[in-house]
């Protein structure tokens, strides 16, 4: 029984180890440079994990990722309110080695404030 469990422990640890190649933590995003812009929303996706967004920044498209939909929803912000043609105001930190991502950590809509982290 004590070597089932053993197995088990070291299975469950191996799977926990292996997803986190798939989290989009914080470290990924340079911190120090700040991007502050106004722009509109060409795509955006809704939906768990995390919800994205494309939009236009220095004439490129670019991916957004902002919060999980659970935080967005907590917040007040809903999925008709970062629809395609909205205009938002991003504060956001760009990838470190993936050149047209960045991570929101606020979102402007009509003006109002919404903290995504």
């Amino acid at each position: 029984m004590n070597y089932f469990k053993s197995i088990s422990l070291a299975i469950f640890c191996l799977l926990c180890v292996s997803f986190t190649a798939f989290h989009h933590g914080w470290a990924d995003y340079d911190q120090k440079k700040v991007l502050d812009f106004k722009t509109t929303i060409e795509e955006s996706v809704y939906e768990n994990p995390h919800a994205l967004a494309k939009v236009k920044y220095k004439k490129q498209l670019w991916t957004v990722y902002l919060a999980p939909t659970s935080r967005m929803t907590d917040r007040g912000l809903t999925a008709d309110m970062i629809k395609k043609g909205t205009e938002v105001r991003l504060v956001a930190y760009p990838h470190k080695t993936k050149k047209t991502e960045m991570r929101a950590e606020r979102i402007f809509v009509d003006s109002v404030k919404y903290e995504l982290r």
